[in-house]
């Protein structure tokens, strides 16, 4: 691990559609996070002159607004801000007369990204929050669309084609009509012609297709507000490839002022939304993809973990989950690590005890383990109500490596107290769970309670716990530095839970460890 301090880092995305800051801060325990975000419409594919450059009043346009996000970025603090540009500027006739005069305004150096390094970042941000092996990533920018396959978690092959939302819209005459079938049609076919040129894509039918970018978020956020979707964030959304075509027809039969009504979607997207989703839908086609995941990271984040993160980036989808617990964990130190630690050690022998006695799901230790390391974060707001903040944080703080259900699951678990105080926190979801999760989190949830209360007084005092059931007991016997009065008696208030949730009554006896002389 690199020695970190505590620093600021800006990063800049002058986009072709989108020109996008955000502001991270790395602490010195290595805990990461965004803590300034900025975003302004540009349309600079839009913009540009008959001629190929970009215009005067673009420019100027522009640098001011990198003027406002290198101020906020210095009112951060910030040692250092990195400014990107891609395809609107890369394919600019007069691109180096822009930067020249963007670096005078603003005083920032501004790099050039190719498509293919654009590619290989997004794909980056990807591989760092989303527990995928193998997949498409694709990002439909303004200018620019970039594809990339993922095999094993890495990069197999990348390329960028000169089609995005914004030059189509301009290159097919859309204006502020509804769009017809026709018009459609010709732009999917362009796209597939286009990927026609790198043959490796219709080479791997059947995997997912991840999507980074504008477009792809605003699908996500229209189908989460048509199904009345309860979870709170857009990364990690699945759903199926045949919605894409779906919600294409019906945005295109409305023209735009209809579409910037549309609750879910931004006003600024209404005129570009049509366009990009007809790329899209030329993807999916041609990669014969059926399900489409959202990921909410992108170039930024990508540039962030290559510049900045602290630790090797995840080498597998389990690696995903193990560096978002890290990172939440240092980010919020609630409770001493040792405790936690003992909790955890506590938890997983139960587990493995009991899950012979009464198998749970597939996946039910890995969902116990992430509980017990992150149940006591809600104390960070108040400790008296740490269970209640601990589901809210748990579902609403940005982390990485759990589906959205998964997440409720490790939610209900970490803040488990009673079967009622779990009915009534599940409640909004059940539309997300399936049958028996509710009796699942109530199992793990009490193991938890209960791996919580041998180690009541954190002093780690339990060396080794023996646990046999005998008819409707758990018998649990502690070899103990001291005795533990106060772990007996957190045993004893929680064990009419525990049957009410497993049948069988936990009994803590202790054997104190002989430390005298031989």
């Amino acid at each position: 691990m690199r020695a970190t301090t505590n620093r600021i880092t800006g990063i800049i995305d002058i986009g072709s559609n989108t020109v996008r800051l955000s502001v991270y801060q790395l602490t010195v325990s290595g805990a990461y996070r965004v803590v300034d975000q900025g975003r302004w419409s540009a349309r600079l594919s839009q913009r540009m002159a008959a001629d190929g450059t970009l215009p005067e009043e673009a420019v100027n346009e522009l640098a001011e607004v990198l003027r406002h996000y290198v101020r906020i970025c210095a009112k951060h603090g910030a040692e250092r801000v990195r400014a990107v540009a891609t395809a609107a500027i890369r394919q600019a006739a007069n691109r180096e007369d822009v930067i020249r005069r963007l670096r005078s305004a603003a005083g920032v150096d501004i790099e050039i990204l190719s498509g293919e390094e654009e590619a290989r970042i997004g794909s980056a941000a990807m591989l760092n929050s989303l527990r995928f092996a193998d997949g498409f990533v694709v990002d439909i920018g303004g200018g620019s669309t970039e594809i990339t396959l993922i095999r094993e978690r890495k990069v197999a092959q990348a390329v960028s084609f000169p089609i995005g939302c914004v030059n189509v819209s301009a290159r097919y005459g859309l204006g502020e009509a509804a769009v017809e079938q026709a018009t459609l049609t010709a732009i999917v076919a362009e796209t597939k012609r286009l990927l026609q040129e790198a043959d490796w894509i219709a080479q791997h039918p059947g995997l997912p297709l991840i999507g980074l970018g504008g477009t792809v978020r605003a699908l996500a956020k229209l189908r989460q507000r048509e199904i009345d979707y309860p979870f709170p964030h857009l990364h990690g959304y699945e759903l199926p490839a045949s919605d894409v075509s779906a919600t294409l027809d019906d945005l295109a039969r409305l023209p735009v002022p209809q579409r910037r009504k549309r609750p879910g979607l931004s006003k600024d997207r209404g005129d570009v939304i049509v366009p990009g989703l007809a790329i899209l839908r030329g993807v999916v086609e041609h990669a014969r993809s059926s399900t489409l995941v959202v990921c909410g990271t992108g170039l930024r984040d990508g540039l962030f973990y290559e510049m900045c993160r602290p630790y090797p980036p995840p080498q597998s989808n389990d690696d995903v989950l193990e560096e978002s617990i890290r990172n939440l964990a240092a980010l919020y130190p609630a409770a001493p690590e040792g405790h936690l630690q003992q909790v955890r050690k506590m938890a997983v022998a139960l587990f493995e005890q009991l899950n012979v006695v009464s198998p749970l799901p597939a996946g039910s230790r890995r969902l116990l383990d992430t509980a017990a390391r992150l149940f006591r974060i809600g104390a960070m707001i108040d400790y008296n109500d740490c269970a209640d903040h601990t589901f809210y944080m748990l579902l609403h703080t940005h982390w990485n490596g759990l589906s959205h259900r998964e997440k409720i699951l490790a939610a209900g678990i970490a803040s488990y107290r009673s079967a009622s105080s779990l009915k009534r926190k599940l409640s909004p979801y059940q539309s997300m769970l399936a049958d028996g999760d509710a009796e699942t989190i109530g199992k793990l949830g009490a193991l938890l309670l209960l791996a919580s209360a041998l180690d009541r007084s954190e002093s780690q005092a339990i060396s080794s716990l023996h646990i046999s059931v005998k008819g409707k007991h758990l018998k649990l016997l502690a070899e103990s530095e001291h005795p533990l009065p106060v772990e007996q008696m957190e045993v004893g208030n929680m064990a009419k839970e525990f049957k009410k949730i497993w049948g069988m009554t936990p009994d803590l006896q202790t054997i104190q460890e002989d430390h005298s002389p031989a």
